[in-house]
């Protein structure tokens, strides 16, 4: 620790040394420099230790007061308003909410079925436990988002596990840490929102703009991961027979000692005609063979539900048969029909002659002259009925005629096809244990993946709100604790205290970030930061490098709430004058945030894995592991920029 230690006061000596040289004598000193001191002071305080919410609202009333001239009703006014802005922001609601799924869904006891069950399906890949790793931290930190839990609960399982198969302590570290952060991108992330309420952007967009980019960066680990251990087996040993053993079930034992057939499902069907010996009844077979061929009815449920919506009728436009077509030739006929006609065209329009008695009725027009028209419009209509009020069943017949069920196109059938071949294939390869595999992965993985999906399906389909899905992931995460057997009431109890803790420091934080936003906008401090960058005339290129190299910079010290509620109200109002999407440089930040956390020396994800580790892996290790990692996710911010696809393809696909 005395290095770090040393780091960080080398860190504070710089930033105040270059705040003594820049800063001008007190007699020329502004606004925009008190702002611009304010700004290093907290950053050395925080560095310091002091609590973060609690030091932007202390140097943000302190500097407000100096702005107003020492008026401290000003000052209160202030105060009292930002901290109402904060509380009126409704999207701050879905943080207690997610952070209270994320809780109960780590006290559920998933996270050890589910590592185990993904490295033995996993087996056979190169470096099988550290892909499995990965897997089980990207799911589980989209279920959770908390950093610390996921690495502190992958370090207690996977660790001992990939030290005991002989994997290097390097590989291993950097991928229970590298996989721990992903909970900051992958959507439901609490960052997100954070990013969305201070920026203005849309937590639902920045949703469905994180998701690819996501599942890049984890694919990413995932292939250097198994290109490491294929080109260096010694890295990563496959494992052994004895850790490849499934136990079978007693029904599967049974099974497997009464017939030749490798083949599960054939297995299942002949015992389910009675060949069977006399220990297995008819029920047990017939529930295993239905757990088995849940995988083909989900795809056939899901084509069926494809192919109705494919083939399914055009709409029928609304019904005007009864409507009359009104074009010249019926002019015609009504105007020759009735005593209407157009005014005379001579001397244009006139006003009608006034006389002393007041208004009165034109010359010549009669009441009953306007309803000829009507009679004579309703003359063909009651000579011909029929027109008019056709038979109820020859309009049915004319829209079936007319619009016949559409064909549900080649390319549905191609996808039929693929996915009944993949089917076959699945269900020849399906071996007694490979079911017990797969009975493991849909006790564990299955409702976990389950919910994650419906929660950010219904934000990114725009079917609910983030607050109203976050709602339906906490009573999930109620309902996996209590389908688990994990639910108690000190697990409830002890989650809602983790969660009121948790919401309590973001809510803190952005009323300081509030306050200290206002007061640095008051002393003109954003308008001298952006002077500055306006006349270095930087190109749009430049700027983003400038921007991205800051937060990196930044995440060395600093925590990434502490990031986005400082230093985001800086770089937003600049974002303009470079014409860029706010929405994209949220994404970039997101990122680039994942650096924070496996940046040494000042990198979190390494003292938390450290606390749980053996005594025999050393901080050095782990910071040799996770520089790889860190690579790639400066790889992976690379590709973000130059293909924005990546991360606005499906926003602009759901919501433009």
């Amino acid at each position: 620790m005395r290095k770090e230690l040393y780091f960080g006061l080398s860190i504070m000596a710089i930033i105040l040394i270059g705040v003594a040289i820049a800063m001008p004598a007190p007699s020329e000193m502004t606004n925009g420099h008190l702002g611009l001191l304010m700004l290093s002071l907290v950053v050395c305080a925080i560095m310091l230790g002091f609590p973060t919410a609690f030091t932007l609202m202390g140097m943000g009333v302190l500097f407000t007061y100096l702005a107003y001239d020492r008026d401290i009703t000003k000052t209160l006014d202030l105060m009292v308003q930002s901290t109402y802005k904060v509380m009126t922001n409704d999207v701050l609601i879905s943080i207690p909410l997610f952070v209270f799924m994320g809780y109960l869904v780590e006290r559920a006891n998933l996270i050890e079925k589910l590592f185990k069950s993904l490295h033995l399906s996993m087996a056979r890949l190169p470096g099988a436990l550290a892909v499995a790793t990965l897997v089980t931290c990207a799911i589980f930190a989209t279920a959770t988002g908390i950093v610390g839990a996921v690495v502190t609960l992958m370090g207690l399982l996977a660790m001992p596990s990939m030290l005991k198969a002989g994997y290097d302590t390097r590989l291993a570290a950097g991928a229970i840490t590298a996989g721990g952060c992903l909970g900051i991108l992958i959507p439901p992330s609490v960052m997100l929102i954070v990013y969305g309420a201070t920026a203005g952007v849309s937590v639902v967009q920045l949703y469905a703009g994180a998701f690819f980019p996501g599942i890049m960066l984890a694919g990413l680990y995932i292939a250097y991961v198994i290109i490491r251990a294929w080109i260096n087996p010694k890295m990563a040993p496959p494992l052994s027979e004895e850790d490849r053993r499934v136990p079978l079930s007693p029904v599967m034992s049974a099974l497997k000692s009464s017939y030749t057939t490798k083949r599960a499902v054939s297995a299942l069907v002949s015992g389910l005609q009675g060949r069977a010996n006399g220990t297995l009844s008819t029920a047990d077979v017939g529930k295993q063979l239905f757990i088995a061929l849940l995988p083909a009815l989900f795809v056939a449920f899901m084509f069926g539900l494809v192919y109705t919506k494919l083939t399914a009728p055009l709409p029928i436009a609304d019904d005007t048969s009864g409507l009359v077509s009104f074009d010249s030739s019926n002019a015609e006929a009504i105007s020759s029909s009735s005593d209407l006609a157009e005014p005379p065209a001579e001397g244009g329009l006139e006003e009608p002659p006034m006389e002393a008695t007041g208004l009165q009725e034109p010359p010549g027009a009669e009441p009953v002259a306007v309803e000829e028209p009507a009679a004579a419009i309703a003359a063909p209509n009651a000579a011909e009925p029929n027109s008019a009020e056709p038979n109820s069943a020859e309009p049915a017949a004319a829209a079936v005629a007319e619009n016949p069920p559409r064909d549900a196109g080649q390319n549905f059938w191609i996808a039929a096809l693929v996915a009944a071949l993949f089917m076959i294939y699945f269900y020849m390869k399906l071996t007694y244990e490979r079911f017990e595999v797969f009975k493991m992965l849909l006790e564990s993985f299955f409702p976990l993946a389950f919910m994650i999906l419906a929660v950010l399906g219904s934000i990114v389909f725009g079917l609910a709100t983030p607050t109203e899905a976050a709602a339906v992931g906490a009573f999930g995460g109620l309902f996996l604790a209590a389908a688990y057997k994990q639910l108690s009431f000190n697990v409830v109890q002890e989650s809602s205290y983790l969660t009121a803790k948790t919401s309590a420091m973001v809510c803190w934080l952005f009323v300081g970030s509030s306050i200290f936003s206002a007061a640095f906008a008051l002393l003109g401090g954003q308008e001298l930061i952006e002077q500055w960058v306006l006349s270095l005339g930087l190109t749009k290129l430049e700027f983003m490098i400038l921007s991205q190299v800051i937060i990196f910079v930044l995440g060395w010290p600093l925590e990434w709430t502490e990031i986005i509620v400082i230093f985001m109200p800086i770089f937003i109002p600049l974002l303009g004058h470079f014409d860029i999407d706010p929405l994209f440089f949220g994404l970039l930040v997101a990122l680039n945030l994942q650096t924070a956390f496996l940046s040494p020396p000042v990198a979190m994800a390494a003292f938390y894995l450290k606390g749980v580790s053996p005594p025999s892996v050393t901080l050095n290790q782990i910071f040799l592991g996770m520089i790889p990692f860190m690579m790639i996710q400066i790889f992976a911010l690379i590709l973000l920029y130059n293909f924005p696809a990546i991360g606005l393809w499906l926003p602009e696909v759901l919501y433009k």
